[in-house]
C-alpha cells in the first residue's frame, strides 16, 4: 500500500457538498491509496480564500472548487495557474455556458442550491435528530423517529440512521444488551416502525474479533466469545418477537441493501420525505 497521502482540497463558497462528492467518486477508486480530502468551506472573503490556497500550495494539493464569485473564481484560477497546481473549476462553464445561450446574468449567489432545494434543510435536519438520538442515548427521540432500530453491537445501526437520515429520514437506534433496562418508550411507539437488525453469530464473531485488533486489543473477549454473541442474539430475537417488529439480517449485506430492505418492509416511499 501506498503510505503517501495524495491530498485534495474543496473549497466551496457553501458546504461543498457537490464538490466533496465529485472528488470522493474519484477517490472511491483508489481503495488501497492514502488519499487525503480537506473541505475549506463558505470561503467568501478573498482573505480566507488566499489561505486556504496556500494551505494546498504547501502540500501541492488537488483542488475543486464550487464558489460563484467572479473575482474569488478569477483569483483561485489565477493562483492555480502561477503555481503550477491542479485545479478545477466545477461551476463557471456549466454557468457561463447558460448565460451565453440564454443571454440571463446568473444571480451569483453563494450557496444557491440549498435555498432552491428545500430538502436540504429537511436532511440537515434529520442528520442531526440521527446524531442527537444515536446509541440509545435518549429514548424519548423514539416517539418522533420515522424509524428506531435495534440490535446487539455490530448491527450497523448508526451507520443506517445516517444513511436512512440522508433520505429525509428522522432514525433513532437503541444497542440491545441481555438483562438491560428496556425504555418504555419503546413500548409506546408503533411496532411498523421499528426495525429488529440481526447478524449471523459466526459472522459477527469475526467483526468483533476485527474489531478489538483495531484497537491493539486481545481479539479473543467477552466482546467477541461466540457463546455471549449467541446469548446477545437470542435476547434480541426474543425482544423482537415481543415487539412484533420487522427482523433483518444484516450478514454480508451492503448499508445501502440493508436500507431498501427497510424502506420495503415498512412500506415507506422515501420520495414522499422529499416533498
Amino acid at each position: 500500500m501506498n503510505e503517501e497521502c495524495v491530498s485534495i482540497f474543496v473549497i466551496s463558497d457553501s458546504a461543498g457538498e457537490t464538490a466533496s462528492k465529485l472528488a470522493s467518486a474519484a477517490i472511491a477508486q483508489y481503495q488501497d491509496l492514502n488519499i487525503c480530502l480537506v473541505r475549506k468551506t463558505f470561503i467568501n472573503e478573498k482573505e480566507d480564500l488566499m489561505e486556504a490556497l496556500e494551505t494546498a500550495r504547501s502540500s501541492n494539493s488537488m483542488i475543486i472548487h464550487t464558489m460563484i464569485s467572479t473575482e474569488l473564481v478569477n483569483i483561485a484560477n489565477q493562483y492555480c495557474e502561477e503555481h503550477q497546481l491542479f485545479c478545477m473549476d466545477i461551476l463557471s462553464p456549466i454557468v457561463g455556458e447558460i448565460e451565453q445561450r440564454s443571454h440571463v446574468k446568473p444571480n451569483r449567489m453563494p450557496g444557491a442550491l440549498h435555498f432552491l432545494d428545500k430538502n436540504y434543510f429537511k436532511r440537515i435536519e434529520a442528520m442531526e435528530f440521527a446524531v442527537t438520538y444515536d446509541d440509545g442515548k435518549d429514548p424519548n427521540g423514539f416517539l418522533e423517529a420515522d424509524i428506531v432500530l435495534l440490535g446487539v453491537s455490530r448491527t450497523s445501526k448508526t451507520p443506517l440512521s445516517l444513511f436512512l437520515a440522508n433520505k429525509n429520514l428522522k432514525v433513532a437506534n437503541l444497542p440491545l444488551i441481555p438483562q438491560a433496562h428496556i425504555p418504555k418508550q419503546l413500548w409506546e411507539i408503533d411496532a411498523k416502525k421499528i426495525v429488529g437488525l440481526t447478524n449471523d453469530p459466526h459472522v459477527l464473531n469475526r467483526i468483533r474479533q476485527e474489531r478489538m485488533k483495531a484497537y491493539g486489543l486481545n481479539p479473543d473477549t467477552a466482546y467477541s466469545n461466540i457463546d455471549k454473541i449467541n446469548e446477545e442474539l437470542k435476547f434480541a430475537q426474543d425482544l423482537y418477537q415481543k415487539l412484533g417488529c420487522i427482523v433483518i439480517n444484516v450478514a454480508d449485506r451492503s448499508i445501502e441493501e440493508t436500507s431498501s430492505m427497510i424502506l420495503h418492509l415498512l412500506e415507506i416511499d422515501e420520495h414522499s420525505y422529499y416533498g
